[in-house]
């Protein structure tokens, strides 16, 4: 059956089904009314047999008039076995006077439909006899002279097998047509569908050697149709998967490169005093709180390492609740005083009213923090660094604006990538990991918010955080 997962057998089986199956349901509707049709037709032509028959014999007054019965007589027989079906006239007592097949002459006919003709209704229906199916066509016979006068009935019937052998030939060739019909839409599309498996195959192939490492593939693409568009897609997620793998690489690296230099240091250290004799207690000392800094700064990457891998999951735990936003500024701004006075840094803090909103408190403040805290850093002494708050009726804004030395217009737009330095040296001198941005960027976006930067070199950055006021 492994014929059976080839998308070409799939699309010909389905396309045969989908084709065959209308014509199944719908030939026995066709069929109903082509019967309806031809009974219809059948009945119309019956009628008009017995009514002629009834107008000759009344015509020749032959049911008052037994004169010329025998000439009655024998002129049903011969026009019977000219038409080719029985007649039988009856008088208004229902007794049978004449009979094309002179079978049942003398006998009594007590019918319904004998009934219904001697009141002058006339009637042609179908019954099965014997195997057959058989037209009845019964019609009054009236008085020449006094038409509301019933003398008798005409019967005519007649075999119309030859009606259900014509719609059973019909049937056959609807069935016969719809079959080969749907054979061919099948085969048709077990041959286009060529066009369809020929680029999913080849776009298979690619799915593989990416699964096996090989992330720099792309498909040509032609056309505009829907297996162009998968096309594209297949590129841009090969493209995009290239990208994680660089960042996961530069991410490696640049880790790697942030917890070796600390480590080098402390080794540097350490072997100054392991190897130097007579050192002296002064330079113990000095060394020490070196290496006791550096220890710190390893604690600090990796503390933000895992605060960024916490950040990164699926599913972050958020411990929402509504909070002054003024009064959690506050405290940073008052927590970050002491390094703003080392720098002669002037503090300015802006708001016009109270804002209330729905955040993590926790994640917040260590986002906002780390801007504040920047903008701190790299200005220089004596400069100015503003806090800015603002909303409407949807969002609450929050500015950190400085005066700072400014982001490069190249940079801007990379600074939220991790370990992503501006100036390594620089950063180096003001203690940062590279990870404080990073960490306020995916806080941001927990909380459905958005953070732009506008800045330029030598006159000071505006970083602008933005999120709702109720979290969703």
């Amino acid at each position: 059956m492994k014929w059976f997962h080839s998308l070409r057998w799939r699309l010909f089986i389905l396309f045969f089904l989908v084709s065959f199956m209308p014509f199944m349901i719908f030939a026995p509707v066709l069929m109903g009314r082509m019967e309806s049709h031809y009974i219809g037709q059948s009945r119309v032509e019956w009628r008009r047999e017995a009514n002629s028959i009834s107008t000759q014999i009344t015509e020749g007054n032959y049911l008052k008039d037994y004169t010329s019965y025998t000439y009655f007589e024998s002129y049903i027989k011969g026009l019977g076995k000219e038409k080719g079906f029985r007649i039988v006239v009856v008088d208004k007592l229902g007794y049978i006077i004449a009979d094309s097949a002179a079978a049942d002459k003398g006998h009594t006919i007590m019918s319904k439909q004998v009934f219904d003709a001697l009141r002058k209704e006339d009637s042609v229906e179908p019954y099965e006899r014997e195997d057959q199916t058989v037209m009845s066509a019964v019609v009054p016979i009236t008085d020449k002279e006094n038409k509301d006068e019933v003398l008798g009935a005409v019967i005519v019937t007649a075999n119309i097998d030859d009606i259900y052998v014509s719609l059973g030939e019909i049937q056959n060739q609807i069935y016969l047509l719809s079959l080969l019909t749907s054979l061919l839409i099948g085969l048709l599309s077990f041959f286009t569908s060529s066009f369809i498996s020929r680029p999913l195959k080849l776009l298979m192939k690619f799915v593989q050697k990416i699964t096996n490492g090989q992330l720099d593939q792309t498909v040509d693409i032609k056309g505009k149709d829907e297996i162009a568009e998968l096309g594209n897609a297949f590129n841009h997620m090969a493209e995009q998967l290239q990208r994680v793998e660089h960042s996961r690489q530069e991410f490696v690296s640049n880790v790697s490169h942030e917890l070796k230099t600390p480590l080098s240091s402390i080794k540097v250290l350490t072997e100054s005093l392991l190897f130097q004799e007579n050192v002296p207690v002064e330079m113990y000392q000095e060394f020490f709180m070196d290496i006791n800094s550096e220890v710190d700064r390893l604690n600090n990457i990796i503390s933000d390492l895992l605060t960024l891998v916490r950040l990164d999951q699926t599913e972050v735990p958020m411990n929402i609740k509504t909070t002054n936003l003024n009064d959690m500024t506050q405290a940073i701004l008052k927590r970050l005083i002491p390094l703003a006075k080392k720098k002669d840094i002037k503090l300015i803090y802006q708001s016009h009213k109270e804002i209330f909103v729905d955040i993590d408190e926790v994640k917040l403040t260590l986002a906002i923090s780390n801007l504040i805290e920047n903008a701190i850093k790299y200005t220089p002494e004596g400069g100015e660094v503003r806090v800015v708050l603002q909303s409407d009726l949807q969002d609450a804004q929050l500015s950190v604006e400085d005066t700072g030395i400014g982001i490069a217009k190249d940079e801007q737009s990379k600074i939220f990538e991790r370990f992503y330095r501006t100036d390594k040296t620089r950063n180096r001198e003001t203690g940062g990991t590279g990870l404080g941005l990073s960490i306020t960027y995916r806080t941001v976006i927990m909380h459905n918010g958005s953070i732009q930067v506008e800045s330029e070199e030598g006159k000071g950055s505006i970083f602008t955080v933005q999120i709702p006021i109720r979290h969703l």
